[in-house]
């Protein structure tokens, strides 16, 4: 068995600690997770994210059902607004981002890929009044998932609406549409890391490319997350190949 999940858990737990120079840093006692792995999916209540996060694509809907099937999951759960959670999340990415590159924007535009450079001059373009109705409605959204917790200890999503984009590909179909990848890949994403959650996304092999399911816990309970992709990895269900290569290439 690879020792992926080993290794993030150490890695993680390396990285736990306060820091009295960061200021965001929450002054809290590091509690170790790798000890924890071994512990399985015993006796946690876990759902799958069901509304928005239903999935359209077939390899996104595969993927979740596998991971439910391994981990005997048979209930599903409504995360409320996660559509405009998005939408929210889209807006404040996009404005914090470009006032971070602004500077640079104006003396080294073309140090820039073209679409990056368009989509951070549109984020500065953004109205203030609209970013401040986005970070006001993100306390209520956070309010309202963790509301969720008091149910479930994980909950299962997909990670991307399609399986790993080729090279050089633009777009990529979501039921009967098709839609700008670079601009639709975090659907399913933003709504979660909108909050702050800690998620361990597990790569699930399909054919031919790989897709990645999310395990969202509840705050500081990164422990779960990673017991769940431990228990996955172990027994086979999440895994990340090595591509193969064309021979005629």
């Amino acid at each position: 068995m690879a020792r992926s999940v080993e290794d993030l858990a150490l890695a993680y737990d390396a990285m736990q600690g306060f820091d009295p120079d960061d200021p965001a840093c929450v002054n809290r006692t590091a509690q170790p997770v790798a000890p924890l792995l071994r512990r399985g999916a015993a006796g946690l209540r876990i759902a799958v994210a069901g509304g928005y996060f239903k999935p359209r694509g077939q390899e996104a809907l595969q993927a979740i059902e596998r991971v439910a099937v391994a981990l005997g999951v048979d209930r599903d759960i409504d995360i409320p607004q996660a559509e405009r959670a998005r939408s929210a999340a889209f807006l404040i990415t996009a404005s914090e981002g470009a006032s971070l590159h602004l500077d640079r924007l104006r003396s080294r535009s073309r140090d820039y890929d073209p679409a990056v450079r368009d989509r951070l001059i549109a984020g500065a373009m953004a109205p203030a009044s609209l970013v401040i109705k986005a970070h006001k409605f993100r306390r209520w959204y956070r309010e309202e998932v963790l509301k969720l917790f008091a149910d479930v200890d994980a909950i299962l999503a997909p990670a991307t609406p399609c399986a790993a984009p080729l090279i050089g590909q633009q777009t990529f179909m979501l039921g009967d549409q098709e839609l700008p990848l670079r601009a639709n890949l975090g659907i399913y994403t933003q709504p979660i890391s909108f909050i702050g959650l800690p998620v361990v996304a597990v790569p699930i092999p399909l054919s031919p490319l790989p897709i990645a399911v999310q395990i969202v816990a509840a705050p500081w309970r990164e422990d779960i997350a990673l017991r769940l992709a431990y228990t996955l990895e172990a027994d086979g269900i999440a895994a990340a190949p090595r591509p193969t290569i064309d021979s005629d290439l």
